[in-house]
């Protein structure tokens, strides 16, 4: 399955446990190969982002290969 990146922008984006952590707004990419290898989530104010890597903007940043799934939202594991 292909997904391009401005398909994800402005998905919700869940734990596997079902915890809501916020909007997908943008991504990283490796300058050399343009491998997609982070997502930028804004954080919902239900978490403490504390818990996170967080970006100088202050968004959750999760690496690329931790999204399982895609559909009405974007599903991570493995945090």
């Amino acid at each position: 399955m292909k997904v391009t990146e401005n398909e994800l922008r402005g998905k919700s984006v869940m734990s596997e446990e079902g915890l809501y952590l916020g909007i997908m707004r943008n991504s990283t990419v490796d300058s050399t190969t343009g491998e997609l290898v982070g997502i930028l989530v804004e954080p919902s104010d239900d978490i403490d982002p504390r818990l996170y890597h967080l970006d100088n903007q202050g968004n959750l940043v999760f690496p690329f290969n931790s999204i399982k799934s895609v559909k009405d939202v974007i599903i991570i594991g493995g945090q």
